[in-house]
């Protein structure tokens, strides 16, 4: 039985990435409507045109990957299950110690090493197409020790998490998914909290702006906004990639606003007191409150979900999966995989909302500066730097998409600047670096498309 659903669910998996190719490299969409071609919104208007091409290829196969990945890992946890692996981590850990708390460390141990080790090639793979299309800078030592203390941090969390769960399973089989909801409220809380001043700086060095000319005019925006100046940080990113970013993190004291440092050396003055005008929007607005409440009732609705998967999976197929009961550690497997799906099936869901709060932060930003031409420009350097693809197709937009599209930002905003009438919009300035992209660079991309035909 084991070995009939194992073949099953590979076919399965197969039939599911032969689709997904067609979909993300042959089915078309992602094209620019007539009504937006020629205007400032057309990557045509301000991308070299081997730039387009690289863009378009680099999207499609990190479009691909991502749909891949994640059933990959279903498939990961479900073969973990029925080939007896998860079981036999779970022998081997009850038989080092009669402490629970060590017994858990121990199967999370064996279970997270497994699993960085299979996944190994895949993050690899990531990690080099990312340096090959000129978007990480980061050197192989680098990436690896941010991979490490990510290892140590999950690990560390996950013990934490596993070891109350599989208490709380033990003392209530019934109603343990709200108890463990319950403690999810302070939880989240207390990572949230942690977060700036405990894990970021694990991978970055964090430090207030160094332009004191540029934190005067951010000074004066922020005291607009009741914004605390000390909250805006920079973070030296420019070791590790080209792409360009802004964002909001922390709640209470230790709620900031971060810039990194690619942002503050590529984009000009009035650019970089948008894209702050817009991180303040999000603080301003209170999103990342609304982001833990929505994500604390996703997760009373996710865990009440996986309690009647959990239960009906054990007593049916049990025996094929082995577990005996839902209270064994080994049956942890089977509960990453049915919160994996259901975090996947929510997540056009959350992904909406989170769009809808950065339109919101950008119509702050624009009320808040007034500087339309800017926005268009700002948004046109973010596009180039992260080869980003401006009008992607409709799932991925559901499923990848927590910014709105490119296309529709720049359209929103020069829309109104030619309703404005105000003057016309400049030319983005094109970096030396990014003019020089060779063929050679164009032969990487066809050759990265050739790899993924043949996987």
């Amino acid at each position: 039985m084991a070995k009939k659903m194992g073949i099953v669910a590979l076919l399965l998996f197969g039939v599911y990435v032969l689709c997904m190719y067609w979909y993300i490299f042959h089915s078309g969409g992602g094209t620019i409507p007539r009504a937006m071609q020629g205007t400032a919104a057309d990557p045509v208007m301000f991308m070299s045109e081997k730039e387009l091409y690289l863009s378009g290829e680099y999207s499609k196969i990190r479009n691909f990957l991502f749909f891949v990945a994640t059933p990959l890992e279903w498939l990961i946890y479900f073969m973990i299950l029925i080939m007896g692996v998860s079981r036999y981590f779970e022998k081997v850990a009850t038989s080092q110690t009669k402490w629970k708390l060590l017994q858990n460390a121990s199967y999370l141990f064996l279970l997270s090493l497994l699993l960085y080790v299979v996944l190994f090639p895949l993050d690899y793979y990531r990690y080099n197409l990312s340096k090959t299309y000129g978007i990480s800078t980061q050197g192989f030592s680098s990436w690896m020790r941010d991979g490490i203390i990510d290892f140590w941090v999950n690990f560390g969390m996950s013990l934490i998490i596993v070891s109350v769960l599989y208490w709380l399973i033990k003392k209530s089989a019934k109603r343990w998914w709200l108890y463990a909801w319950f403690l999810t409220i302070p939880f989240t809380i207390f990572v949230m909290f942690i977060q700036p001043v405990v894990i970021d700086p694990l991978y970055n060095d964090f430090y207030p702006l160094k332009n004191k000319e540029l934190e005067t005019k951010i000074l004066s925006i922020a005291t607009q906004a009741n914004i605390p100046a000390e909250h805006v940080y920079e973070v030296n990113m420019a070791e590790k990639t080209n792409a360009l970013n802004a964002y909001v993190t922390g709640i209470g004291s230790n709620s900031r606003i971060v810039l990194w440092d690619t942002t503050l050396n590529r984009l000009t003055d009035n650019e970089i007191l948008f894209i702050m005008a817009h991180e303040m929007g999000h603080y301003v607005e209170k999103h990342i409150y609304f982001g833990i409440a929505g994500y604390l009732l996703l997760t009373l609705l996710g865990l009440w979900l996986t309690a009647k998967c959990l239960r009906w999976f054990i007593r049916r197929y049990g025996q094929v999966l082995k577990i005996k009961k839902i209270g064994d550690i080994g049956s942890y497997p089977l509960f990453l995989l049915l919160t994996s799906v259901l975090l996947f099936a929510s997540s056009p869901l959350s992904n909406y909302i989170s769009r809808y709060q950065e339109n919101r932060a950008d119509q702050y930003a624009i009320s808040l500066t007034g500087d339309r031409e800017s926005a268009v420009t700002a948004f046109q350097k973010l596009t180039i730097s992260g080869l980003s693809e401006v009008n992607p197709q409709l799932l991925v937009k559901w499923f990848r998409y927590t910014h709105p599209p490119m296309l529709e930002r720049i359209y929103k905003v020069a829309e109104k600047v030619e309703e404005n009438k105000e003057e016309p919009l400049k030319e983005v300035p094109l970096k030396e670096e990014q003019k020089k992209r060779t063929s050679e660079e164009m032969n990487v991309a066809k050759s990265s498309r050739a790899i993924l035909q043949v996987f």
